[in-house]
């Protein structure tokens, strides 16, 4: 394996590691967001406990850490295979859930996530957004805008593979073990939204 791709692997997960919420909540608001809302340091739990504008804020970088971990790699190594960008997104996304600054213990990674996707598939990751953005305007609830939009995103890679012969079937593969790993992620939110006691956010300033 080349020194570039190593390097790049771990450039990925640095980037995919910064806990953009838990700084958010330190520098700006000086408390640490762990001990708020869930306990997540993700941009769901930044919105609801530092306010609507901090949430967009963190939600936008956490998603830029996916998209410019993958457009490092497309500087960095020279005519990157569809796997080896694949495996940086991977790096990225691993990094946001299991960030090395705050013990391995950080978000869900449906932000980082899309991020990825946006540099690797744009229009499903854009159909996959609307149907995010739909799904949390009506219901309210971000973890189930996340679970639909990784289906959708899904669906559409699938078809999109379909139409072409399975050309980027490793990307296809990818997305089906990044949707599995995010609704299993979310299967306490399951039981709440069953149980109707599902945190819905607002958008509040503060």
């Amino acid at each position: 394996m080349r020194y570039e791709l190593i390097l790049t692997f771990i450039a990925a997960y640095i980037i995919g590691s910064i806990p953009t919420s838990f700084l958010m909540g330190k520098i700006i608001k000086g408390i640490d967001i762990r001990k708020y809302g869930s306990g997540n340091v993700g941009a769901t739990n930044a919105l609801r406990v530092l306010g609507t504008k901090i949430g967009i804020i963190t939600l936008v970088i956490d998603i830029a850490k996916g998209f410019f971990a993958v457009q490092l790699g497309k500087i960095l190594i020279s005519d990157p295979s569809n796997l080896a960008l694949i495996l940086i997104g991977l790096f990225a996304i691993s990094g946001h859930i299991f960030t090395i600054f705050l013990k391995f213990k950080g978000g869900k990674g449906v932000a980082t996530a899309a991020g990825v996707f946006i540099a690797l598939t744009p229009v499903a990751l854009g159909i996959a957004l609307l149907v995010f953005v739909i799904t949390v305007w009506i219901s309210k609830y971000v973890s189930l805008g996340s679970m639909l939009a990784a289906v959708t995103l899904l669906v559409i890679e699938l078809i999109i593979n379909i139409r072409n012969s399975f050309e980027d079937k490793e990307l296809l593969i990818f997305i089906f073990f990044i949707t599995v790993f995010i609704i299993v992620r979310h299967k306490a939110n399951i039981k709440r939204i069953i149980d109707g006691n599902e945190n819905r956010i607002s958008f509040k300033k503060k």
